[in-house]
């Protein structure tokens, strides 16, 4: 059976086009737009027309790659939407509209579900490791999802508004930010943190999502997204806190001109990305992290 799933997050729309097999993904397609639908629902709660436009145009198009590459395959679309629609006055304008012009009803999810889908889908792409302790980290443009289990036996979850499109727009006034935003950005993540997830020993740390791919794909030396060289890499704490350093004195257009392979889209929000995951690993004590290129697209199949 072949199924596409959609997460239309609050910085970025993913595609995702697999076969199902016993409970594995085979992965066929993958596509990435960064429509930013997100951009100042922290301070207005409202997604802004001209926002949901973006979103639909590449809702259509993905809907036209569909139909083009995989017109009589695909069983079934799926497609989610987390923390911007959650926290719009106006979602069901927007969940409207999508049905209206697409056909596709979203599946809105809740924080909690946002979580467990992105820890399923975080080992679905990773060997099994029937014992191990792990905590899953999806740091979306709204919000940031920690899943703490054994194996793939989800355990405990939480969703934290902090992500990084929400705390560009609350903590950076200017680019590059001063050193006082960054640092308020910073405590902020660690009381977070604090408030709403134990730390727990001996796990392992696994980060997802477009902050740590973008960032993992950029390490590793390659010229375009290729999933199968990401999954598993362990990323260090120090090459993180490198480009902390580099990026805060850039601006947006320069990041994204010197990285246009990852980071068209992301030159405003990438820092502030960057700077939650470099807190959550401190947060657990750990020096490096396993990079997962699942989540959502990927969970939300296996939940079929």
């Amino acid at each position: 059976m072949i199924s596409a799933s959609i997460d239309i997050g609050t910085n970025s729309v993913l595609l995702l086009v697999a076969g199902l097999d016993d409970n594995k993904i085979n992965v066929l397609k993958e596509m990435e737009a960064v429509p930013r639908l997100g951009k100042g629902v922290d301070e207005n709660r409202t997604l802004h027309p001209e926002s949901q436009q973006r979103v639909l145009d590449v809702l259509n198009r993905y809907k036209d790659f569909l139909t083009n590459n995989f017109p009589d395959s695909v069983d079934q679309t799926i497609v989610t939407a987390t923390s911007a629609v959650r926290d719009a006055s106006n979602r069901e304008e927007f969940l409207d509209r999508v049905k209206k012009e697409t056909g596709w009803k979203i599946r809105l999810l809740s924080g909690s579900e946002e979580a467990e889908t992105t820890f399923k889908g975080a080992l679905s792409v990773l060997p099994e490791q029937p014992n191990r302790r792990s905590v899953v980290f999806d740091i979306g443009g709204g919000s940031t999802e920690l899943a703490y289990g054994v194996g793939t036996s989800l355990k405990r979850s939480v969703s934290i508004d902090m992500g990084s499109v929400r705390f560009t727009e609350r903590f950076f006034e200017s680019y590059p930010p001063g050193n006082e935003s960054i640092q308020n950005l910073r405590n902020s993540v660690q009381q977070l943190l604090a408030d709403n997830f134990s730390v727990e020993e001996n796990i392992d740390l696994i980060g997802v999502a477009g902050t740590v791919t973008s960032l993992a794909a950029i390490y590793k030396g390659l010229n375009e997204y290729d999933s199968t060289k990401l999954n598993g890499i362990q990323l260090p704490q120090d090459v993180i806190k490198e480009y902390i350093s580099s990026f805060s004195d850039m601006l947006p257009a320069v990041i994204e001109s010197k990285y246009p392979a990852f980071l068209t889209g992301r030159g405003e929000v990438i820092l502030a990305g960057l700077l939650i995951m470099n807190e959550i690993i401190s947060y657990f004590g750990k020096r490096e992290i396993t990079v997962s290129t699942g989540g959502i697209r990927h969970g939300i199949l296996l939940s079929i």
